[in-house]
């Protein structure tokens, strides 16, 4: 960066470019003197320097694309050693209804959920290429990670430099991989960054030429990060406040339809992909079902947590993910502060600001603050955690000492981050790393449950799962006998719960499945005493016409008992979490 500047202050009542200003960019990036004047109408302040000007334009060089290389392959070979991780919830759903897809059944026809169906598209894609099993998904997580990891790279060259770049793709890289943040599972979090991140910068490049058609390409991937999750919202309304707040010209801030028409784009940009799939969903005679899944409940479910429990929620969670990484929260916190005395990182304050506070809120959604919810934050602090670099460097080495200093100071925090970590990313073995992130929830066991299930049953035969497990109808590849994966919302203090239950009871009774799993874990079910215990006193009765064949006792976090056949019917539990299999009573 260059050690003089000099400052341009934007008169309103002159339309003549600073030709000294032109004549360097044309020097130092290549481009023409037009195409120099052109792009210092897209500024967050009126004041600017030449080394700002000149940073933004720089595109990563060839040593960044190298260091790049090696941060993408490191992250990649931890993640390999994770690949057969047994699947949680979440990803036993996303590979159930993208298995149920792929046999060319459409979403919320035999499996109901609240989220958009983007993410079962998404999981199909991965089945498709990569296989059905736990590896598969997430090497396809593996691969969409290091892409995301790109896109960081580009955006915050785009914005800044390559000291800020690379630094900040290493961030995004290691945390992205955080046990605390679940970051080796494929949450659908992650898959909402990529068309995100890649939304963003087409917007960039639409501000820069003030083309409509980069406008609405720019929308049409924030419609796709919507679509893979709801949350991915934050940064579609991040993309129209800054094309309307921050991105347009000083000199057009008064002009009302400039400034809206190109908002406008991003929004009908947005909502192409989605009127696309209601259409798709309507043709299919499932959009009823899928508007009262994600519309109708899904505001019910998103308005549950009191806003105090919402902020004792956060905290919690916030020293969490600061037990280990607080060190990258300092380069963040930094990074902020540079926002303010740093001449270059100010340049792009509001974007960088306005993309960290939408990002936040994309963590809020509902007040539920989980754990992987965070992942939405990541490129923020990343951004933020870069500019912390490269502001620190800067103000103390020039030359070859700053980038030594700049990659320690994004070494060592990353360093002890993993060495925090160090248990799940590279000790623990796969099937251990589970029970370290998940407790006793029955997530290894599934496996076991579901070859038995797999080796009893004809191909087009269905089973039931009671229990929030359905990972156990991926493993087996078996369809329900019911479209209730989870057992929350039948227990949830919601209009539609007993509603819910009795749609379940019809739907196995209807069925007749021969082979019913029964989940006996309070993580699997989250029973409120306002809960409605109608589902209970059913199987009370209904289990009548089963016999117990198996039986599976998770005693510990090391110890779990597996009994099957004459064993499992009259075998006592040690433990209260467990797992039973029925086989419906020969006429």
């Amino acid at each position: 960066m260059s050690s003089v500047y000099w400052t341009h202050h934007h008169d309103p009542r002159s339309t003549t470019r600073d030709e000294g200003a032109c004549a360097l960019l044309d020097r130092r990036a290549g481009r023409s003197r037009d195409q120099a004047c052109r792009l210092d109408i897209y500024r967050d302040t009126t004041t600017l320097t030449p080394a700002a000007t000149v940073s933004m334009s720089r595109r990563p060089g060839l040593g960044a694309w190298a260091l790049l290389g090696l941060i993408v392959l490191g992250a990649a070979a931890l993640r390999l050693r994770l690949l057969d991780v047994p699947l949680d919830r979440d990803e036993g759903e996303y590979g159930y209804f993208a298995q149920l897809l792929l046999q060319g059944v459409p979403p919320y026809a035999q499996a109901y959920n609240l989220k958009l169906p983007g993410i079962y598209g998404v999981y199909a894609a991965i089945l498709a290429a990569f296989g059905q099993s736990p590896a598969a998904i997430h090497l396809g997580l593996l691969v969409v990670n290091a892409a995301t990891t790109v896109l960081v790279l580009c955006l915050a060259a785009h914005l800044y430099n390559s000291t800020v770049a690379v630094s900040a793709a290493a961030v995004f890289a290691v945390l992205s991989l955080g046990p605390r943040l679940y970051g080796i599972a494929a949450y659908a979090e992650h898959f909402v960054l990529l068309p995100a991140l890649a939304g963003t910068l087409v917007l960039l490049r639409a501000l820069e030429s003030s083309r409509p058609q980069a406008f609405l390409a720019s929308g049409a991937l924030f419609g796709l990060a919507i679509l893979v999750k709801q949350s991915g919202a934050a940064f579609g309304l991040f993309a129209v406040v800054y094309t309307l707040l921050g991105g347009v010209s000083p000199g057009v801030r008064g002009d009302w339809r400039r400034r809206f028409l190109p908002a406008g784009a991003v929004v009908a940009g947005a909502l192409a992909p989605l009127a696309l799939v209601c259409a798709v969903l309507a043709g299919a005679g499932v959009f009823d079902r899928f508007w009262f899944w994600t519309v109708t409940y899904a505001l019910h479910y998103a308005s549950a947590v009191p806003l105090t429990t919402g902020v004792v929620l956060f905290a919690h969670k916030a020293g969490e993910l600061l037990a280990a990484s607080y060190l990258v929260a300092i380069l963040a916190a930094v990074g902020v502060s540079a926002l303010v005395w740093h001449p270059e990182a100010r340049q792009r304050r509001a974007f960088v600001l306005l993309l960290a506070l939408l990002s936040l809120c994309g963590t809020s959604a509902g007040l539920y603050f989980r754990n992987q919810y965070f992942v939405l934050l990541l490129p923020s602090v990343a951004l933020l955690a870069g500019l912390g670099v490269d502001a620190l460097a800067g103000s103390v080495a020039r030359g070859t000492l700053r980038r030594g200093l700049a990659a320690a100071l994004t070494a060592v925090p990353l360093v002890a981050f993993l060495f925090a970590e160090r248990v799940i990313l590279w000790e623990a073995p796969p099937e251990r790393v589970t029970r370290e992130l998940f407790g006793l929830s029955p997530f290894p066991e599934s496996v076991e449950i579901a070859r038995y299930l797999r080796s009893r049953t004809a191909e087009g035969e269905r089973i039931a799962v009671i229990g929030s497990e359905p990972e156990i109808y991926f493993y087996a590849g078996r369809r329900g006998a019911t479209g209730h994966v989870y057992m929350y919302p039948l227990m949830e203090d919601q209009p539609y719960a007993s509603r819910m239950q009795r749609q379940m009871i019809d739907e196995i009774e209807a069925a007749r499945p021969r082979f019913v799993v029964l989940v006996n874990a309070s993580a699997s079910w989250n029973v409120r005493p306002q809960s409605d215990r109608t589902l209970f006193e059913w199987w009370a009765r209904y289990a009548k016409n089963f016999d117990r064949v198996g039986f599976v006792d998770i005693v510990s976090d090391r110890l779990t008992t597996y009994a099957w056949g004459a064993e499992a019917a009259g075998y006592v539990p040690k433990s209260l979490v467990w797992v039973a299999v029925f086989e419906r009573k020969s006429p």
